[in-house]
């Protein structure tokens, strides 16, 4: 029996690095792990969603969206949460296939 790898799976039935499907799949993961992150650390933290969402001015409703990724959220709403959560964001920024000219 042959075995296959995540990544070859993944190449088949999503698409390969790069295509429009497979560019979407990453980003819904990204989503969805951005999510589930906010709540671990708010239940951490033994917040409801309702007390975070006070925090941050938003209603319970929009803290849950959030954390299922069930809604696009703005940014500055996201980085509110985190801030509210007391928790440092990092983010990395990377460039593809261009090339800078300084002057």
């Amino acid at each position: 029996m042959k075995t296959y790898s995540l990544e070859e799976m993944t190449d088949k039935h999503i698409g390969k690095i790069g295509t429009p499907n497979r560019d979407a799949f990453e980003n819904e993961l990204r989503l969805d792990l951005l999510g589930q992150t906010i709540k671990s650390i708010r239940q951490e933290q033994n917040m409801t969603q309702e007390e975070l969402g006070e925090l941050v001015g938003v209603k319970k409703a929009q803290i849950s969206k959030i954390e299922n990724s069930l809604t696009d959220a703005r940014f500055d709403t996201i980085l509110k949460v985190f801030r509210a959560l007391n928790a440092k964001v990092n983010f990395n920024v990377e460039v593809l296939n261009r090339k800078f000219v300084t002057q």
